[in-house]
């Protein structure tokens, strides 16, 4: 099946159609934020590492079945070096409750690379969900394992 047409600018806007096809729930759409290399790597709350486009695109496809997914990314720290940029982002995510609509809390990591056909997808990595809204530690210094 032939890649849809998508030519973001920055990476910025890659990130952007990315969450947008989650939210829609348009696997290709989705995929073609990607980057074309077969060691992509994607890592899902709490899953396995995920590596080429046969993995990740069956992972998305899977979390996708039902429709999309109403994920938003808050709070974006970037670092940008080059052909590669960084976003740390807090994903606000609406989950059904038995008291109705909630909001689940993932922190997440996505890596974007310069390529031919513009900013691409090459790494997300998300952390396990929580119901509470996560506080940056700006200020504190971190522990280390």
């Amino acid at each position: 099946m032939p890649r849809p047409k998508f030519s973001p600018g920055t990476a910025d806007d890659t990130e952007a159609a990315f969450y947008e096809a989650l939210h829609q729930g348009d696997l290709e759409r989705l995929m073609a934020c990607w980057a074309d290399e077969e060691d992509i790597v994607c890592v899902h709350p709490g899953g396995q590492r995920l590596v080429g486009h046969t993995a990740v695109r069956a992972a998305f496809e899977a979390l996708l079945a039902n429709g999309g997914v109403r994920v938003q990314p808050e709070r974006a720290r970037r670092i940008d070096a080059g052909g590669c940029s960084v976003h740390s982002v807090i994903e606000r995510i609406e989950v059904m409750s038995d008291d109705g609509p909630a909001h689940a809390w993932v922190l997440a990591t996505n890596v974007y690379a310069k390529t031919v056909h513009g900013w691409r997808m090459v790494a997300h990595h998300a952390s396990p969900g929580s119901r509470n809204e996560p506080a940056d530690a700006l200020s504190t210094p971190p522990v280390l394992h």
